[in-house]
């Protein structure tokens, strides 16, 4: 099983490239999708849903067009948008049965299916509560189970863990990584400690390109020997920051401050500390901004 997304753009007028040219095969597993806000990760996935039409390239699913796919792919796709939308008067039982009945699911299935995934998500208790009157982190629960009903081939998910408590979040990653054993699996998220675990590979988009393609291993091990502690006067952290890439700091006494932070050549007196993938997203994105060109979507 493939989904090749094959120099796949999508430009909007005037002249704003959401996504330029990305090129990506992906099979059974989860697949990690990272990137500041705008960098076209939601563009992207919304093509890869059949939401939106690339202005340029092609996307496959088992070397058929989705587009000629059409319902057929429907069919075996699964998607949580970031935010996903409900009727006001919608109970949590009720709108699966409503989205289990739009993917062309009997009403026997239906049941079938609501009831462990409301067990699943922590939401059986929930079942007969009105959706606006649930927690931000209940309803992304029930965005979350709403994904999974028609037992999904492809699986898209648009930060499916915000909102969720870390409790919840390390619950949801075993589902995912459970669910993807023969099942493709796309996450996009901020959290980078998401996928750091359970990812077959991450992707790395920047200004609607796909810059990295590697595993969770590959990608920590570029950052071998360049990771660094130190312990500074808070008088220097200021002019430190202009030529140092800093990951954490933390107020320390005597007017001192600690930094964790990347570089080739280290301050005086740092210690080596092993890489995580949060260092490595932040290398790429050491400012923490977002990117330039705009999601629109």
């Amino acid at each position: 099983m493939e989904l090749e997304i094959k120099h796949v753009s999508k430009k909007y007028p005037p002249s704003t490239m959401a996504v330029d040219d990305f090129s990506v095969t992906l099979t059974p597993g989860v697949w990690g999708l990272l990137g500041a806000n705008g960098a076209g990760k939601t563009t992207l996935m919304k093509m890869m849903c059949g939401i939106l039409r690339p202005t340029g390239g092609k996307i496959l699913f088992d070397g058929q067009l989705i587009t000629i796919l059409d319902e057929k792919y429907r069919d075996v796709l699964g998607y949580l948008p970031q935010v996903f939308g409900f009727h006001q008067d919608f109970r949590v039982y009720d709108y699966l049965m409503y989205i289990a009945v739009l993917k062309g699911l009997a009403e026997s299935t239906a049941k079938k299916k609501i009831v462990p995934l409301l067990e699943q998500v922590s939401l059986t208790a929930s079942k007969n509560t009105l959706i606006r009157n649930l927690s931000g982190g209940m309803k992304r629960r029930v965005g979350i189970a709403q994904a999974l009903l028609n037992d999904p081939q492809v699986l898209i998910l648009d930060e499916p863990t915000a909102g969720l408590d870390p409790t919840e979040r390390i619950h949801f990653r075993k589902i995912l990584s459970a669910f993807s054993k023969d099942r493709i699996v796309l996450l996009s998220t901020h959290i980078v400690s998401d996928v750091e675990h359970i990812s077959k590979r991450n992707l790395i988009m920047k200004k609607g390109k796909l810059l990295v393609n590697g595993t969770t291993e590959e990608l920590v091990s570029s950052l071998e020997e360049k990771v660094w502690k130190c312990v500074i006067p808070a008088a220097m952290l200021e002019s430190v920051s202009k030529s140092l890439s800093i990951i954490n700091m933390r107020n320390e006494a005597n007017d001192m401050v600690s930094i964790r932070y990347i570089a080739e050549k280290p301050i005086p007196n740092s210690e080596l500390q092993a890489p995580h993938m949060e260092d490595v997203y932040l290398s790429y994105f050491p400012r923490g901004l977002a990117e330039e060109v705009s999601e629109h979507v």
